[in-house]
């Protein structure tokens, strides 16, 4: 589990590699689903509306996950328990051949496998945007960044990126009853994805390259508009490579928020979703080369070192 950083990068290459050509593991439940269950039982003991009482879950996620790890013994395992870029890419084409199929009622009862925002009022157009967005979004959260943890820090890390952003989807967001206790789990999970988000922007301009300058444009001039600073990243991002505009008018439950206005281009429509799903895609190819040549270089600068220390 302590191998040298480039035996982690090809490791890592490795378990998205897994996970795109087998998808989730056939567990019933899913590792992430019974950390889910764990951490709602903490937190159903632990709950106070104050941001001491909100670092028992970080912490007690954190050790688990260590845990899981160091008993997992395999950066390429515990990368492939982490990442989920196929099963985002199957609930999105799910969505996708609902609204194919005219049947938007079962749109919006699919879309919360992707979003939490309200469904019930959303037309087809605007349930296109949610998808888009969101796989604009996981794609750092359940793609990039797991595999970029396990390159840097091996399969500790990418359990406990994962159990950081399980927690931050659980607590972190906005409300009355998480505003204090989710403080610990939100504002950790934006520090782990800050540099994934970015890494996540240079990869979709690199697959993309002639929409480049407007990438760099969306995400320096839009993103920071957006109340999240890696999520914002992402959305710009996917919206420049695409022609898109995304953000808008997002309602969750009796809360309403106004995104602002991500990219340049016209608003998504249901065949954007899978062009979004293939960009998202590309990327993920995209990290799998970066993370081999990352790990192939790193080995031949150790190996030089080594000969010349022998000399």
């Amino acid at each position: 589990m302590r191998g040298s950083l480039p035996r982690k990068a090809g490791a890592a290459a490795l378990g998205v590699l897994a996970d795109r050509m087998a998808g989730e593991p056939p567990m019933r439940p899913h590792p992430v689903a019974a950390f889910g269950q764990v951490m709602a039982w903490v937190e159903e003991r632990t709950w106070r509306p104050s941001r001491l009482a909100g670092a028992v879950p970080v912490a007690a996620g954190l050790a688990l996950a260590g845990a899981a790890g160091e008993a997992l013994g395999s950066v390429a395992g515990a990368t492939y328990l982490a990442v989920a870029g196929r099963e985002l890419a199957r609930s999105a084409a799910r969505v996708a051949a609902a609204l194919d199929g005219n049947d938007l009622d079962k749109a919006r009862a699919l879309l919360p496998a992707l979003v939490g925002r309200d469904p019930t009022d959303l037309d087809e157009k605007e349930v296109a945007r949610a998808v888009v967005e969101s796989v604009a979004e996981n794609t750092v959260d359940a793609v990039v960044a797991p595999a970029l943890w396990a390159a840097l820090g091996g399969g500790r890390a990418t359990l406990a990126y994962r159990a950081v952003n399980t927690l931050d989807a659980m607590v972190g967001h906005r409300s009355e009853r998480y505003e204090r206790y989710g403080w610990a789990s939100a504002h950790l999970d934006d520090l782990a994805g800050w540099v994934p988000a970015r890494l996540t922007a240079a990869l979709v301009a690199a697959v993309r390259p002639p929409t480049a300058a407007e990438v760099w444009r969306a995400v320096r001039h839009d993103a920071p508009a957006h109340p999240s600073p890696n999520a914002g990243v992402a959305e710009a991002a996917f919206a420049a490579a695409l022609g898109l505009r995304l953000g808008g008018e997002n309602r969750y439950g009796e809360r309403v928020e106004l995104r602002p206005p991500l990219g340049s281009g016209r608003p998504p429509e249901p065949p954007d979703i899978s062009r979004a799903v293939a960009l998202s895609s590309d990327v993920a190819t995209a990290l799998v080369v970066l993370l081999l040549a990352g790990g192939a270089a790193g080995g031949l600068w150790t190996r030089g070192r080594r000969r010349r220390r022998g000399r």
